[in-house]
């Protein structure tokens, strides 16, 4: 009957609706009919660690109470033991860190008394991970150490795993960097074996962390892209984690492309997300990003946006960047005031978290003087002795402490009175010493300031021979020419025949005046950076018809296909620098053309922006001036009737799209011809 009522109660149990495993379930059946108890105890740890596998802690609890009732009352030393384990696995699971401590120092005592090695490796790793999840970085460190070993003698992967990640996180913790990156670099092997993406990400991410507090950034580099590469599902929330730190860490080689690229995707990904630790990072790098490309307004409006945050959500670190890039910024702009206060407040807080560190320091452990087997393990066999030794030594130890203390007690009263003395003595000399740092400071603002002035004064006059030197030659031969043909007019020295032949010449020469102007009074301007985009809605077919327009003749004149493959749509853009865009991109693809080319423009819809292209079939661009093309402002080649240019295209429309928020770029194969880019938002960003 008995064996029956507990056939029909897990029946029950199966229909009412608990999701269990084939083998819990199995195993349950088989330990509802076995009758000797150390085969009963035997199946119900079978099942006690399969439950706890699936996480049903409750149930597992109860087989445990009554695997224990059965292993005690038999006296079953070994059941006992891996009960008591398990128990302790299962109380920390819960967090009740007593009852956890308590079970594993029972379990590792008998299992010491039975010479189970493993199994005291396993107890001593269980017991180093909850001492390290709990912040006692020491005491979890030689838990963990002493496991190690048996662990990889045995080559127990699962275990292995679990014992590395902590050992990292508590070197992590206490700042000795080498050895954490030791021990991830060992937990990233294991997890690889084991098929353990979560746990390899994770790996991969403290590991490019580590190497970037080294300044080792190529390798942080190494580790970040890994992660993008091995992150197949795109998660949102790692690349939005990954990509601010990424763009960072090429920031500091000066790759500001790439930097850009991986600093507005991350900033999107966590503006969207609303992760405001991620988003800290993304503007304080964006904001850095700009100061050093001198978009000064555009880096004023992200660093005072991270620095908002920073204090929000409390990030020390972040701040006092913030506070270094703003003391920067402000001595650019010759704000010394405003220099001079944000300096003061990064002195405060790089100060207040010095102490902090100093005092959080006391409390840590010195990795290089924890033993890899703790001499906790080698007492136990002689516990009740070193009782008795401890308590002798403990009465012997108070009367010299009692001793010591009335001594330091006297010496202490002495040493306050000196204190004091020289106390008075230097409170008198604080101020003066506060105003003397004070004017150190400022001195040593004003000397930056006037070092960034130079620089900038240097620029101006690079940008006026520039431009000097266009006016005298390009410039000067386009309006040369115009002149010339006046002259010939006035002097009637031209046919009507001789005039309508002319004119062509005279229109190209006219709009290549105009171009060159349009050029040069928005490269001087954005060299300047006083070139400000007043963005509107406008139809971008209509400034195709416009331009096609402009450029009809000097198609026609030079044999050139036109394409126009382009629809009605809007883009939120300045219309202006747009116009100049396109201008320049017809302009270069008429250059590269001969006769029986085509050029083709369309536009077309793609996540929310509007993509235009001009393509040509001219003669392409080789893979090295590919490169050159967007980054050298006195680039240029000769076109296919010896038409010269002056460098500046290609640059003012890079420029000029990426003050509108957009990006250009171009694809092109030699002998084949080429095709640019260029994308802008359909609407204002938010």
């Amino acid at each position: 009957m008995r064996r029956i009522f507990i056939l029909i109660i897990l029946n029950l149990s199966f229909f009412v609706g608990f999701s269990q495993t084939n083998e819990i379930d199995s195993l349950a059946l088989e330990l509802a009919f076995q009758e000797q108890d150390t085969l009963k105890i035997e199946t119900s740890l079978k099942l006690i660690k399969s439950l706890y596998k699936v996480k049903e802690f409750e149930r597992a609890l109860k087989y445990i109470i009554e695997s224990e009732k059965l292993s005690n009352a038999i006296n079953y030393r070994e059941g006992i033991a891996e009960i008591t384990y398990y128990k302790a696995l299962i109380y920390a699971q819960k967090d009740d860190y007593i009852n956890a401590v308590s079970g594993y120092s029972k379990s590792k005592n008998l299992f010491t008394t039975l010479r189970d090695t493993l199994s005291v490796a396993k107890v001593n790793n269980s017991i180093g991970l909850i001492e390290i999840k709990r912040g006692n970085y020491s005491k979890g460190l030689q838990y963990s150490l002493a496991a190690i070993e048996v662990l990889e003698r045995r080559n127990l992967r699962d275990d292995l795993n679990l014992a590395y990640s902590n050992l990292a996180k508590a070197y992590y913790n206490i700042d000795s960097y080498d050895k954490a990156i030791e021990f991830y670099t060992k937990a990233a092997e294991i997890q690889e074996q084991l098929n353990d993406t979560v746990g390899l990400k994770e790996s991969q991410i403290k590991l490019a962390e580590l190497y970037s507090f080294k300044k080792e950034h190529r390798k942080a580099i190494e580790f970040y892209e890994k992660v993008l590469i091995d992150d197949e599902s795109k998660n949102d929330s790692i690349r939005g984690h990954i990509l601010p730190k990424l763009g960072g860490e090429y920031l500091k080689f000066n790759d500001y492309d790439k930097a850009a690229r991986y600093l507005v995707q991350g900033y999107n990904l966590n503006v969207r997300g609303n992760n405001k630790e991620d988003l800290l990072i993304s503007l304080n790098n964006l904001g850095d990003l700009n100061l050093q490309q001198n978009r000064l307004v555009l880096a004023e409006r992200q660093l005072l946006e991270a620095g908002a945050i920073a204090k929000s959500i409390g990030n020390q670190t972040e701040l006092l960047r913030h506070y270094k890039l703003m003391k920067t910024l402000d001595s650019v702009r010759k704000k010394f005031d405003r220099a001079f206060v944000w300096q003061r407040e990064y002195y405060e807080l790089n100060n207040s978290i010095k102490r902090n560190k100093k005092a959080v320091s006391t409390r840590t452990v010195d990795p290089k003087l924890i033993d890899y087997e703790p001499v906790f393990d080698n007492y136990i066999s002689s516990s009740n002795q070193s009782s008795k030794q401890t308590s002798t030594k403990i009465e012997e130890n108070y009367n010299k402490f009692k001793l010591i203390f009335y001594v330091l007690l006297a010496a202490l009263a002495i040493v306050s009175t000196f204190l004091i003395l020289i106390y008075l003595k230097r409170n008198s000399n604080i101020k003066y010493t506060q105003e003397l740092e004070e004017k150190n400071i400022k001195i040593q603002l004003q000397n930056e300031a006037f070092s960034e002035q130079t620089k900038h004064l240097e620029n101006v006059n690079n940008v006026k021979d520039k431009l000097f030197s266009i006016i005298s030659h390009d410039l000067k031969d386009s309006l040369s020419s115009i002149n010339g043909f006046i002259d010939l007019l006035k002097d009637g020295s031209l046919s009507r025949e001789e005039f309508d032949a002319l004119i062509p010449e005279l229109s190209e020469n006219a709009n290549n005046a105009s171009l060159l102007l349009f050029n040069l009074l928005n490269w001087s301007k954005s060299q300047m950076q006083s070139l400000e985009p007043k963005p509107t809605l406008f139809d971008v077919q209509e400034v195709f018809e416009d331009k096609l327009k402009l450029v009809e003749n000097r198609l026609e004149n030079k044999g050139i296909n036109l394409v126009d493959h382009s629809l009605r749509d809007f883009a939120y853009a300045d219309r202006s620098m747009f116009e100049i865009v396109i201008q320049n991109l017809l302009a270069n693809a008429l250059k590269f053309c001969k006769e029986g080319d085509t050029i083709t423009v369309s536009n077309h819809i793609s996540n929310g922006s509007c993509i235009i292209s001009v393509a040509d079939t001219g003669i392409g661009i080789s893979k090295s001036n590919i490169e050159k093309l967007f980054k050298n402002n006195s680039f240029s080649t000769v076109g296919t009737n010896n038409e010269k240019g002056t460098g500046l295209g290609l640059s003012i429309c890079k420029e000029l799209v990426e003050l509108n928020n957009g990006k250009i770029w171009v694809e092109s194969t030699q002998g084949v011809g080429s095709t640019f880019y260029v994308q802008i938002p359909k609407s204002k960003l938010e």
